[in-house]
């Protein structure tokens, strides 16, 4: 397969690798980019987690909860350019659209579209604001929590926001702490039983890869690769990583040393252009 200097470049701004090191990975995986991506991890390239969404980047991400804070949700209202994205017009309408979810308690983004708002549909109303915009509008993600205890962040500009319920009622300080942890820290999972079996065997087999690389021994490779996999565990579940007001403790001591039986259930994480 033809690797053209538009796919390398495509993989360099998805991972942040170096231009070469992208077009030797795309010629060994012959086009395939997932695999390109792996090669690159397994040769020590330092690799972006994900790779960013660059069509509809620009917008509003809005975070919220009800007022005995048992419900929370989390919206993003997409457009093309910054400009309306600041634009007064666009703001008032992404949060109409959150105050009509909040208050008809929406659970899901297929519920959301189909609310009616002064006689349209969410739906109907994003096709208006495109053609007011001339700009694709859209409702890309909307995620909600219900639970003992909810608890929302808000970042500076509305490009990100964060979600997070926890077991026990009455600690909405705590709550906002850990939303943002999760906006600054960005876990993929509460704990690594969230983790779903095929993440967890993926990243064994690019530790046990890169072990063999190192030129360590085979009785060596497992047991390396078991610390690898703890240390992912470590960074990106929520309750394992370092909290970072204290990086002393975790945050699951963070919450014990407020209640021993306090923990969080789950939460979302909502970004522009991710």
């Amino acid at each position: 397969m033809a690797i053209t200097a538009a796919d390398v470049n495509k993989l360099r701004q998805d991972t942040g690798a170096g231009m070469m090191d992208c077009k030797n990975a795309l010629v060994e995986a012959n086009g395939d980019f997932d695999l390109a991506i792996d090669l690159l991890r397994k040769k020590g390239q330092k690799v972006a987690a994900k790779r960013a969404d660059r069509a509809s980047n620009e917008g509003r991400v809005i975070a919220c909860t009800n007022d005995n804070h048992s419900f929370a949700a989390v919206v993003v209202v997409s457009c093309e350019t910054d400009f309306v994205g600041k634009n007064s017009d666009f703001v008032a309408f992404a949060n109409k659209i959150m105050d009509a979810a909040m208050a008809n308690t929406v659970k899901t983004r297929d519920e959301l579209l189909k609310l009616s708002i002064d006689g349209r549909t969410v739906e109907e109303l994003l096709l208006d604001m495109t053609g007011k915009t001339g700009e694709k509008v859209e409702l890309p993600a909307y995620e909600t929590i219900e639970g003992n205890s909810v608890a929302a962040y808000n970042h500076n500009g509305n490009r990100l926001a964060t979600i997070v319920g926890f077991n026990k009622s009455g600690f909405e300080l705590i709550g906002h702490h850990i939303a943002l942890q999760i906006a600054a820290m960005n876990p993929i999972a509460v704990d690594k039983d969230f983790i779903p079996q095929s993440v967890i065997d993926h990243e064994l087999e690019i530790a046990r890869d890169i072990t063999r690389q190192e030129g360590k021994s085979e009785e060596m490779v497992e047991k390396i690769a078991m610390g690898k996999l703890n240390k992912f565990f470590k960074e990106n579940t929520l309750l394992n990583q370092e909290y970072i007001d204290d990086n002393k403790i975790t945050v699951a001591d963070y919450l014990k040393s407020a209640d021993k039986d306090l923990t969080c259930t789950s939460f979302f994480r909502l970004q522009l252009g991710a």
